[in-house]
């Protein structure tokens, strides 16, 4: 799958946008994003989009901007992670039983992916839910992601709504858990706090504990 999303135009939108970045940043990765960390996870963190100038500029999920401090100092003070910091794809972090993807894979003009983008990037998230763990758990940061697991399960919206640090049982055996995306915005108008983002960890952490060895 890896290099046939690298090499994926199916987005007139984004791959026009991308195309535009590229001639702007030559530097930049501006391609689209792969999913990072341990192949076997059975914790899969699905986000939104890439950002601009994180993973767009770094080629890795939540890399060098803002929204990925919160996300990695988490992961590493709950063990899933070497390092409490991701500064760029070859800083030496590893991640332990998790991985991170995004809902859209490439960066959408003003970080908002139109509903369609999202439709077509869904078979790579199918692909990646398809070779889940019985019992995995999925964390979904913000609704887009949220929307974007239960269409690519092909459930229902009005059946699973998207709250904060709210747990939904699927049918396939998977375990979906909600949260406030860790956005600039939401972290620092205090939408989301660490103790909140902790509380969904310590969700994550109870339901991982129940997958069987």
């Amino acid at each position: 799958m890896s290099q046939q999303l690298l090499e994926c135009k199916k987005c007139p939108r984004l791959r026009d946008f991308l195309k535009q970045v590229r001639k702007t940043h030559p530097d930049y990765h501006a391609r689209p994003v792969l999913p990072f960390g341990d192949p076997k996870a059975t914790f899969l963190i699905i986000g939104l989009a890439p950002g601009m100038h994180g993973a767009n500029r770094t080629g890795r999920p939540f890399t060098g901007d803002y929204a990925g401090v919160l996300l990695y100092e988490t992961l590493y003070a709950y063990g899933f992670s070497n390092r409490a910091e991701s500064i760029s794809a070859d800083d030496g972090l590893k991640l332990k039983n998790c991985r991170i993807t995004n809902a859209v894979k490439c960066l959408p003009p003003e970080n908002k992916p139109t509903t369609e983008e999202a439709r077509t990037c869904n078979p790579y998230l199918q692909k990646e839910l398809a070779d889940l763990k019985q019992g995995s758990v999925l964390l979904a940061l913000g609704s887009i992601a949220h929307n974007a697991v239960l269409r690519t399960l092909g459930l229902k919206l009005s059946q699973y709504k998207f709250a904060h640090n709210v747990l939904h049982e699927l049918p396939n055996g998977l375990k979906l858990v909600d949260s406030y995306h860790c956005s600039r915005y939401n972290t620092q108008t205090k939408r989301l706090t660490e103790k909140m983002f902790h509380d969904v960890f310590d969700s994550v952490v109870d339901c991982l504990a129940e997958i069987e060895v």
